[in-house]
């Protein structure tokens, strides 16, 4: 992975909301504030760090599965921010959890305990939202058997 990423370009459309343009091959995707701000005519900023962090914890047990040669698929993954004020009284994420949806029993799984210690360590996006702000993480199996 190359240290730095394309750059992102959003553009106004209409008060706030925005154009996101992620690169020539990629739809663009609308970005607006909910109401009353916005008009709710697409993800908000927090729903978009959610997701980010959602694919991101998705694709790194994903990963970590597929290298003992296990198929989870297809995984499901929601995300929950918790917003809140601060001490100053402005609007912030306080915290996220996740919670993960394996596509099969766990226990049909090889080395599953293994994957639960490591996968969320080579999360970027978590990892590197953690740093202000806590993201907790469970996991359940196709039967709703909880394993984290």
């Amino acid at each position: 992975m190359s240290p730095t990423t394309a750059p992102v370009r959003l553009t106004q459309v209409l008060n706030y909301q925005f154009n996101t343009n992620f690169g020539a091959h990629l739809p663009v995707l609308r970005i607006d504030e909910p109401a009353p701000l916005g008009q709710g005519a697409g993800p908000s900023p927090v729903q978009l760090l959610a997701s980010a962090v959602g694919s991101c914890l998705s694709a790194s047990l994903l990963f970590a599965l597929r290298k003992f040669n296990q198929h989870p698929d297809p995984l499901g993954c929601e995300v929950q921010a918790e917003v809140g004020r601060n001490a100053e009284g402005r609007l912030r994420v306080l915290s996220m959890s996740a919670t993960l949806t394996l596509g099969v029993p766990g226990d049909t799984l090889d080395h599953l305990d293994r994957v639960l210690t490591t996968f969320e360590d080579y999360c970027t996006v978590t990892e590197s939202i953690r740093q202000g702000f806590p993201v907790s993480v469970s996991l359940f199996d196709s039967h709703g058997q909880q394993f984290k």
